[in-house]
Formats: structure tokens, C-alpha cells, sequence
């Protein structure tokens, strides 16, 4: 079903099945720019009651009570029932799609491999709650959480009842990252964007990629004409965007991360009628990435199935770049390699 039928299908329902969303870390600054659009309808729609389990850590659970208060008086036509929860099982319970959103952060003196081990072990037991009492076959997992990639692959590793394919890594804010940059520059809408990829980690590995993009119709290196913009600013500003942010307002992007997140869900629920997408699925060895890791890949969404655009060719640029971001994720796979069942 394409994106325009299922809209249709929306519109003309008296009411549509009840969806049950779980969010992690709700009361956080990306739960709170996310939850409240998920209750308004905006990414299942106006006819699709919403049942929202979210989760929290028992020493924020007051504040999350606030968040339903909020929530409460927003009367939302399209909000059925909250659920507040400190327990995974409870938060997973029966659920269509888990938003695994919070994560530990990473904090001054912490060191890359302390901050994976610290995650490996929330997403572990989050993998195993799903596990336990989630939909399985019919449950969708979207990670945010960083490091995002090695975190949807361990949650999937702790949940054998799940199919790999059933969960992703968002990337899509890199993606609308780069769609911005290269609108700015173009002059163009980033409606006019087709085929822009976000290879590789959700990190500053990650690889941007324009080899195959097109803007208005024309081949993306021609229109932009200046290829040292795309290797010395375009990539490292795409890369280094959510760094840069926090240097500019002295916290994380939380709504662009929000916003990306219903993006990337209603991509996958409604399908994107034939156009590419970056997501970062499990890797099938689609371009030479080792099989196992969630790599992110140019993707459509058709039917809540999604597939891979393979036969791009790449130049040996691309093809550099796409092995420091697979060296990266092999690099993080093997530091929390205790915590992945086989």
C-alpha cells in the first residue's frame, strides 16, 4: 500500500485499530518534544486511537507524572490511555512500536567504552522485556538512544522472539541534517532532494553521501559544482551537527530529534511511496558490510516492510568511507560482545 492510499484509507475510516506505543525516557528532553505529537496524531493520524506506555526511571517517575498531567490537558481526541511505568515489562506489554529513546549519557571523565558498557546493559534488559511480553512478529523497535546502532543491536540480540528486521537505529536526523545543508546551499526546497544516503554509524563516522542524489531532476554534485564544499563542509557539518548544537544552546537537539523520530515511524507504518529514506538496518552483507550490524542504508517502506536500494555503485571515495564507519560499528559490537546471546 502506498503512502497516498493508506492516507486515504485514514481519512475515510469512521476509526481505525488502537495503537499501543512505548517510549523510554519519556520525561526527557527528547520524550517530552516527542510524546505529545505521538498523542495528537501525527504519525498514525486522526483516526487511530493511541495507547502510550512510558518509561522511566524510578527517581524521575514525579516528574514523568507531570508529563501526564501535561498530556491529560491537552485532550487530545486521539489519546485512549497512559501508562506510567519504572518497569520495562510493564512499559512493553502488548506493544505495537517501542521508541527506545532513553539512554545513560555520556558524562565528564567517561570514556567511550565505559559509556557502551553502561548502555549495553539498559538495552540488554530492555531487549529481554521485549522479549517477554511484546508483540514479537508484529512489533516494531526504533532506537535513539546512542550509541544508537550498537544499542538496536544489542536490544534485537536479547530478543531471539523479534525478528532482526524488526528494528532500526534512527538515523533520519542525519538524514533531514543533510537534506537541510543541501537546501541551504542549492537554494532549493528539501522536498526536491531525492536519493541523499546516510551510510554507516550513527556518529561522526557516519558518511553523507550526494553521488547519487538528485536536486530538481539534475545529478546533486552538478547542481552544488564545488566539491571541496561537499568534502570540507558538507560532510564534517552533517557529522558534527549535534556537537554543534550543543556548543550553540548548551544542550542536546532534542526537538529535531523528536521530529525526526515521527518521521522515521510514520516512514515506516504508511510506506514512502517508492522514495529513499536512511535507516540503519540489520546488514544482510548488502555492500560489503559484515552481516549482523546495523548499518545505515538507503531504504523504502512499503506494507511495514522495508528494503534496501542495492546496485549503487560507488567511487572509491565513498567506498573509503563506508569502511571507517563498518570499522567503527565492528569496534563497538566487540566491546559489548558479553552481551550478545548468539
Amino acid at each position: 500500500m502506498s503512502e497516498l492510499n493508506a492516507l486515504f484509507k485514514e481519512a475515510v475510516a469512521d476509526q481505525n485499530p488502537p495503537i499501543r506505543v512505548a517510549v523510554t525516557g519519556a520525561s526527557g528532553a527528547i520524550g517530552y518534544a516527542l510524546i505529545f505529537r505521538i498523542a495528537s496524531g501525527a504519525i498514525f493520524g486522526p483516526k487511530t486511537p493511541i495507547r502510550l506506555q512510558l518509561l522511566e526511571l524510578p527517581q524521575v517517575m514525579n516528574s514523568l507524572k507531570g508529563v501526564e498531567m501535561e498530556l491529560r490537558d491537552c485532550a487530545f481526541p486521539t489519546l485512549t490511555e497512559v501508562v506510567l511505568t519504572d518497569k520495562p515489562e510493564v512499559a512493553f506489554e502488548g506493544v505495537d512500536y517501542a521508541l527506545l529513546v532513553g539512554a545513560q549519557p555520556r558524562t565528564k571523565g567517561m570514556e567511550r567504552g565505559d559509556l557502551l558498557l553502561k548502555n549495553a546493559e539498559i538495552f540488554s534488559t530492555q531487549g529481554k522485556a521485549l522479549n517477554t511480553v511484546a508483540k514479537g512478529k508484529d512489533t516494531r523497535i526504533v532506537v535513539v538512544g546512542n550509541p544508537a546502532n550498537t544499542n538496536a543491536l544489542i536490544a534485537s540480540r536479547n530478543a531471539p522472539k523479534i525478528p532482526p528486521e524488526n528494528f532500526s537505529a534512527m538515523t533520519r536526523l542525519d538524514h533531514n541534517r543533510g537534506l537541510a545543508q543541501l537546501a541551504g546551499k542549492t537554494g532549493c526546497r528539501v522536498t526536491d532532494i531525492q536519493k541523499f544516503i546516510i551510510w554507516g554509524n550513527h556518529s561522526a563516522t557516519q558518511f553523507p553521501d550526494i553521488e547519487h542524489t538528485t536536486i530538481c531532476g539534475r545529478p546533486a554534485p552538478e547542481v552544488v559544482n564545488d566539491n571541496d564544499w561537499v568534502v570540507k563542509t558538507f560532510i564534517p557539518a552533517v557529522q558534527q551537527r549535534g556537537a554543534a548544537i550543543i556548543a550553540a544552546r548548551g544542550a542536546s537537539s532534542a526537538a529535531s530529534a523528536g521530529s525526526s523520530l515521527i518521521n522515521a515511524v510514520r516512514n515506516w507504518h504508511y510506506g514512502t511511496s517508492g522514495r529513499v529514506t536512511s535507516a540503519a538496518h540489520v546488514s544482510k552483507g548488502e555492500y560489503g558490510v559484515e552481516p549482523g550490524l546495523f548499518f545505515s542504508y538507503p531504504v523504502s517502506y512499503s506494507d511495514g516492510q522495508w528494503s534496501i536500494l542495492n546496485g549503487l555503485t560507488q567511487s572509491a571515495f565513498a567506498q573509503e568511507k563506508m569502511k571507517v564507519t563498518e570499522a567503527e560499528l565492528k569496534s563497538e559490537r566487540d566491546a559489548v560482545a558479553k552481551l550478545l546471546p548468539n
